[in-house]
């Protein structure tokens, strides 16, 4: 598509003035918040919120102290989210490319500061291409996290886009993001189509090209943490896109050495000690690894570093080595890493 970042800014900076602008429910989050997140969320201004084209959750557990950058931040949204969630001691940068969001995003930093009860901003948002970040004045390893929220597919070089974000985490950091996926290879033509692309439809990844992309940039070891089908509920755009399905899915990608292809046995297990404070019951590490409070389960090799060499090590007690390989990990999932079914289905809500 030619001009494609022009288009995108357009339609995200003057076509779309609020959420109810959107044309399919793909740029919609129906998953309902926890209970810190809705509360800080009640925080963030209402022309920020009307503004949010979001598809997921992207702000995970345990993130107090942590230094975040948000790529496709726009209206700021969740940038102020995590603001609030990170405290005083953390920080926030988001990137975003469209005038009219960031205009919005920095019209309320003041006001956001006032409202946390800080003595200074801790948001800052910088005007940049996620296809480009090499080219902004971001330094290597320095973000324990990034996020995103339905906006990797608006970028058309996907794989620069998961290589600079590589490049920007420390060691043991995390990319937790939420974004739309697809069955099957969607077809050039339907790319071409100026709604479809800037709906966060046409851009979509088939789920196994991402799966690739995020291995060669480093990322060896993809988790989906949640997925719901996206029904377009446009008959006019439906009858374009045919049997293709799409998916919102939530992705979490840790920056770890010693990560390998498959889950191997070393005979490992790990108890979670329960003091998460978002998580008291238990931690949920991805759609397929849940840990109860005080209950030894045991782990493949890429589980146990996810926890031991990441901000989780201090809420878990490990048990084992590696001195001994017992073969292939049964257990950590299928072929397809979401179904058409509703894998959350006792979880819903009204767009957020």
């Amino acid at each position: 598509m030619e001009n494609l970042h022009e288009s995108v800014q357009e339609y995200y900076g003057v076509e779309l003035q609020q959420s109810e602008d959107l044309k399919t429910n793909a740029c919609c989050t129906l998953t309902k918040p926890p209970k810190h997140i809705l509360e800080a969320l009640r925080l963030v201004a209402d022309e920020v919120q009307a503004k949010y084209y979001g598809c997921g959750l992207t702000i995970p557990d345990q993130v107090e102290g942590l230094r975040i950058l948000d790529l496709g931040s726009g209206s700021g949204r969740d940038c102020y989210i995590a603001g609030k969630l990170v405290g005083e001691s953390g920080h926030v940068v988001g990137v975003d490319m469209t005038d009219n969001q960031l205009a919005v995003a920095n019209q309320y930093v003041d006001y956001h500061r006032e409202k946390f009860g800080y003595a200074k901003s801790n948001v800052e948002f910088v005007k940049g291409n996620i296809e480009r970040l090499d080219e902004l004045n971001l330094k290597k390893g320095s973000f324990d996290l990034i996020i995103s929220n339905c906006v990797i597919n608006l970028a058309q070089d996907k794989q620069k886009v998961l290589n600079d974000a590589y490049e920007l985490l420390k060691p043991g950091g995390e990319m937790y993001f939420s974004d739309v996926y697809a069955d099957r290879r969607v077809p050039t033509s339907l790319q071409e189509d100026r709604v479809l692309w800037g709906e966060c439809i046409s851009g979509a990844l088939y789920w196994n090209d991402f799966l690739n992309f995020a291995k060669k940039a480093g990322f060896t070891d993809p988790r989906a943490v949640e997925n719901k089908p996206i029904t377009v509920e446009n008959e006019e755009l439906e009858a374009l896109l045919g049997d293709i399905k799409f998916f919102s899915v939530t992705y979490r990608l840790f920056k770890l050495d010693g990560l390998e292809s498959d889950c191997e046995d070393y005979g490992q297990a790990v108890a979670y000690k329960g003091t998460i404070a978002e998580a008291p019951s238990s931690m949920k590490l991805d759609d397929h690894h849940i840990f109860p409070k005080g209950k030894m389960m045991t782990v493949c090799g890429n589980t146990y570093r996810m926890l031991h060499d990441t901000r989780f090590k201090s809420h878990f007690d490990f048990y084992g080595s590696w001195d001994t390989h017992y073969g292939i990990f049964e257990g950590c999932g299928g072929s397809m890493p979401f179904s058409t079914a509703d894998s959350n289905s006792d979880v819903g809500g009204s767009c957020c």
